[in-house]
């Protein structure tokens, strides 16, 4: 501990400056669908390799769901062609549940389209916790003194009342579906909800199970969607930004 302190004494602690700059090499991130020709059915590793079904293979069509995806990296190990590749990029939150599928070969599509809610100045987030404690963890660290949230306005708070924003970890399983619905209730209007993770998105790899944790999305509207598992402290930001419509 001496020793610690005594290097944040000598280096200082700086803040990092932008918005959600790109991994650095030697951090993981998820996977991104490129261009190039697919193998296809013929070849399948990728799909045998995701845990959480994430990779679905229709003859020289891959799509990747990354609301399912937990960023293992087995995909990458195996693609022979390049089609599946690491995604250095830390904006990755969307606004609509589509818009985390990815496809070498995307189809037309009605838009879909996210609620105009705007919250330009500040957003207060009461976070939630339904059994991802290593998103907890992500989200806890957006706060301190390199990430610093707050220098956009955004403040976490104890009570749901005063809430602008519901973030919610963990895949939600069924002994948390009311208390999660008692949390959103007693927000103010007009009130949104974040889904942190892939837990929180799909349930990841609890999704399917007696629990009935299939996500967030089963219980509440969602507004925004964080995918990773779990996302990086700039993912999180990112988020954020974009529901309260700064992005």
């Amino acid at each position: 501990m001496p020793k610690s302190l005594l290097t944040i004494l000598k280096a200082g602690v700086l803040t990092q400056p932008g918005v959600c700059p790109d991994l650095p090499d030697d951090a993981n991130g998820l996977p991104t669908v490129t261009g190039q020709p697919c193998e296809g059915a013929a070849c399948g590793k990728c799909v045998e390799s995701c845990p959480t079904q994430a990779i679905t293979v229709v003859e020289k069509t891959v799509a990747l769901d990354r609301g399912r995806c937990i960023g293992c990296g087995a995909c990458l190990e195996v693609c022979p062609s390049g089609t599946l590749v690491r995604d250095c990029s830390t904006a990755v939150a969307v606004r609509t549940r589509r818009g985390l599928v990815l496809s070498n070969e995307p189809e037309p599509a009605e838009e879909e389209l996210p609620r105009e809610l705007a919250f330009l100045r500040s957003l207060n987030v009461r976070e939630v916790s339904t059994g991802d404690g290593a998103s907890d963890q992500e989200a806890i660290a957006s706060t301190n003194s390199i990430f610093d949230v707050a220098r956009y306005g955004i403040h976490f708070v104890a009570s749901p009342r005063f809430a602008d924003a519901l973030l919610v970890s963990g895949p939600v399983g069924r002994a948390m579906h009311d208390p999660l619905r008692r949390c959103y209730d007693a927000m103010a209007e007009p009130k949104l909800v974040i889904a942190l993770g892939a837990s929180a998105i799909s349930g990841g790899v609890f999704s399917g199970g007696y629990a009935e944790a299939n996500g967030v999305g089963s219980i509440l509207p969602v507004d925004c969607f964080i995918p990773g598992d779990p996302p990086h402290p700039w993912s999180i930001i990112h988020g954020l930004l974009l529901t309260m419509g700064r992005l």
